[in-house]
């Protein structure tokens, strides 16, 4: 058995691929990774991911931070261990040459739904690699639909990357949005309003104003995530 959290660290990236995640449930003592994580994601949950401290897990397990640093190796390492679950509670498909598309389009709804779940938890995607088995399968799984599209290998390799990126930012914008000290925020209509009163110096932005403050639901996503799988096939 590793003997450090820098040790339990590495063996994690060795461990076999969950086929689900874990179950939420009460924590149970002793204190565990999994306790760690569930009381971790039920703060971000809760209050957003700027709440989120070891400080703050340690009082929610009614423990000291001293404790946690017995399994996880620091705040950086806990936030892989969070993408690491939410990453591994996703439901992948197998490539079908038919349908790929829809079937990524899929998969990156999905992850999105994820990180709305946890107001502003993208944040820790952004900042890490992925280097546990957890948010490995959800590579791999893009990486096999973008090869199976005929998206060539250095093409779909950095499609990954700007699928992951677009989705983290736009999680993570929806999220700021939302928190409580954005109220001075103005809606579309104010800014219909705005626009219509600018001067002529801006005639594009006057004149296609409904244009630029459309998009209800994700469509927005919708789109973007189109545009960037039209932009990989084109190219390929």
């Amino acid at each position: 058995m590793a003997s450090t959290p820098q040790q339990r660290r590495a063996a994690r990236h060795h461990q076999p691929v969950s086929e689900t995640g874990p179950r939420r449930g009460r924590r149970a003592q002793p204190i565990t990774v999994d306790a760690i994580i569930e009381a971790a994601l039920d703060i971000v949950a809760r209050e957003g991911y700027p709440a989120l401290t070891m400080r703050r897990v340690a009082a929610a397990l009614d423990t000291g931070s001293a404790s946690l640093y017995a399994h996880v190796v620091n705040k950086d390492d806990l936030d892989e261990l969070l993408i690491g679950r939410l990453s591994a509670e996703l439901t992948l498909p197998h490539p079908d040459p038919a349908t790929w598309r829809e079937q990524l389009t899929g998969v990156c709804g999905r992850l999105r739904d994820q990180y709305l779940r946890y107001p502003g938890i993208s944040r820790a995607a952004l900042a890490a690699a992925p280097t546990n088995n957890d948010t490995l399968r959800l590579a791999e799984c893009m990486l096999a639909l973008l090869l199976t599209g005929g998206v060539a290998p250095q093409a779909a390799a950095w499609g990954i990357d700007a699928l992951s990126l677009y989705i983290s930012s736009y999680t993570l914008e929806i999220s700021l949005l939302g928190r409580s000290d954005r109220e001075w925020l103005v809606g579309r209509d104010d800014m219909l309003q705005r626009y219509a009163e600018l001067p002529d110096a801006f005639p594009q932005t006057k004149r296609y104003a409904a244009e630029l403050t459309a998009g209800a639901d994700h469509e927005r996503f919708d789109f973007t995530i189109g545009l960037i799988l039209d932009g990989l096939t084109r190219r390929s």
